[in-house]
């Protein structure tokens, strides 16, 4: 798969261990073919992002596991239970992945599709109001 690349992710990612390199590069990969339109930049100094009208995701990576921090609103259904934490966060979920653990891809391919919809559409914010909730 072919996208544009932000070198500051590059950097962010080539440092990491090796088995987060790899969880970091196939989250990446995952969400840019969710969308070919996403961008990824840098935020809070450090953190790749994902963004398309919104943001979509970020990776954060910690001492033993990656987690990837969706942007959801909590509006996004989850009926194959992907999300490990934030099920009651008003503005966004959380995917950690350990080493050996796999990913899920068909699961957050649409959880992110989903989300980029969302985006699209306004915002969760703004769905979230369109139905009083």
């Amino acid at each position: 798969m072919s996208y544009d690349k932000d070198p500051r992710v590059d950097d962010y990612i080539d440092k990491l261990p090796d088995w987060q390199q790899q969880i970091c590069h196939q989250v990446r990969d995952i969400v840019h073919a969710a969308d070919p339109e996403v961008v990824e930049t840098i935020k809070r100094t450090v953190q790749p992002y994902f963004v398309l009208n919104g943001n979509v995701c970020a990776l954060l990576a910690a001492k033993n596991h990656v987690n990837v921090f969706l942007y959801d609103g909590g509006i996004v259904p989850d009926p194959e239970g992907i999300i490990t934490a934030g099920h009651q966060n008003k503005t966004g979920r959380m995917i950690s992945y350990h080493e050996g653990e796999p990913i899920n891809v068909p699961a957050l391919t649409r959880y992110l599709k989903h989300i980029i919809a969302n985006n699209r559409a306004g915002g969760w914010r703004k769905i979230k109001a369109a139905q009083g909730l």
